[in-house]
């Protein structure tokens, strides 16, 4: 699923561009405990390619607990291979979910409003903050046009926290997906979740780092979804077939899922929303699902080329397919079933979605909508070519764009309706 990704380099060794590289592998630091910059070191950013697991627009589903709809964990007991019960991917998933609503709860206003700290000033700090935070906008605007367009509409506290969160997302994605991806270990990754304790810590390490750290000091948000994203990079390292649905669908959440997790407390819920906290997570996580599950089915065949199958072995097999089939890249009456049924599962997570945009913020609404929207009609793209995902990438065209933005807008102007 390759796309055009950033890669963050630390000019403390950008000789050889394996800069950020190496600053995982050595903990270079360049902000010490009190915050203050390490002059010795700069940053800058450069264009890498790689696999984009995740969307920023993966924050808003549709599902219900307490007296609502139910959140559906199909099944929270499942047997393995040899028999033994374990628990179903979607029910721990869940459990981090409630986790995380009950975070909120504690530290949420019920008002539209977050109660977000006050910069506490400290001689030296507040100029580099607003660099640091200057630096993840242009990031943003480069990388993620249209949800950039979006996130102007937030409170400048809020804006400024989720370009924190998404230039985070995309540094994590690039160490397994980088050009430098092939030097990466498991303890490289060890080292760059100790990193991501010291930024919950307030001891950041480099520039962009530091508007991290100053995101999580202000707005109630847990460090697991981070920490799990990191296991999603750890899982493609070690893993590149998945058995069934269950298990897909736990990488869908670490490497996507996880962003909608991260973002709830940022993007807040409208004050008029009668729906639960539960709900609202359990929403952001169905969407971060969708996007990923609508990642896969476009990039097939970029996958297959790098000897990846992101689809379940056991469907395909039900389906009278197998990897060869993949990897010859052979659009089949059997294929074009297969797909068509891929297709509906994504679309299902859609528009369970879709349903609960409504209890965000009305000023977060828009850029979740236009993602959602846009994310959704690569589907129809898909279709289109006549389910060739193993040599035609499936994108939607700049016109179809244009038209999406505006009904994003209007739709982001409904109020919550949810009892």
């Amino acid at each position: 699923m390759s796309v055009a990704l950033l890669w963050v380099v630390s000019p403390c060794d950008v000789s050889n561009g394996t800069g950020f590289l190496v600053s995982v592998r050595e903990g270079n630091r360049i902000f010490d405990s009190s915050g203050r910059r390490n002059l010795a070191c700069n940053e800058r950013i450069k264009r890498g390619g790689g696999k984009q697991r995740w969307s920023f627009g993966s924050y808003l589903g549709g599902a219900q607990t307490g007296s609502g709809r139910k959140f559906s964990v199909r099944s929270a007991i499942v047997a393995t291979p040899a028999g033994e019960m374990t628990m179903s991917s979607e029910r721990m998933v869940y459990d981090v979910v409630l986790r995380q609503a009950a975070l909120v709860k504690r530290q949420l206003r019920s008002t539209d409003e977050l109660d977000v700290k006050k910069d506490i000033p400290i001689p030296g700090t507040l100029g580099l903050l607003s660099e640091a935070y200057d630096r993840c906008s242009e990031v943003c605007a480069e990388y993620a046009k249209t949800f950039y367009l979006g996130t102007m509409l937030m409170t400048p506290e809020r804006r400024k926290a989720i370009w924190a969160i998404y230039v985070w997302c995309r540094r994590t994605d690039e160490l397994v997906d980088g050009p430098n991806a092939s030097h990466i270990t498991p303890a490289a990754l060890d080292r760059w979740e100790d990193r991501l304790e010291d930024v919950f810590s307030g001891r950041p390490f480099d520039m962009l780092d530091a508007a991290l750290s100053d995101t999580v000091s202000k707005f109630p948000v847990d460090i697991q979804p981070f920490r799990d994203m990191i296991e999603g990079m750890r899982m493609d390292l070690r893993k590149s077939r998945y058995r069934n649905f269950d298990e897909l669908y736990l990488y869908c959440y670490y490497v996507a899922g996880t962003v909608g997790l991260m973002s709830v407390p940022i993007m807040g819920i409208a004050p008029e929303s009668k729906a639960t906290t539960e709900s609202v997570y359990n929403a952001a996580l169905a969407l971060g699902i969708a996007n990923q599950l609508t990642n896969i089915l476009r990039d097939v065949g970029e996958d297959a080329r790098r000897g990846r199958v992101y689809l379940p072995q056991d469907e395909l097999a039900q389906a009278g397919l197998s990897d060869e089939d993949i990897f010859a890249g052979r659009v089949t009456d059997k294929w074009r079933i297969f797909m068509k049924k891929q297709i509906q599962r994504a679309r299902k997570f859609f528009d369970e979605a879709e349903k609960g945009v409504t209890e965000l913020s009305a000023a977060s609404r828009w850029p979740v909508l236009a993602s959602l929207l846009l994310y959704r009609r690569i589907l129809d793209e898909i279709e289109a070519n006549d389910y060739n995902n193993f040599t035609k990438r499936a994108y939607v065209s700049k016109p179809k764009k244009l038209i999406a933005l505006p009904i994003a807008y209007a739709k982001s102007l409904v109020p919550s309706t949810r009892t």
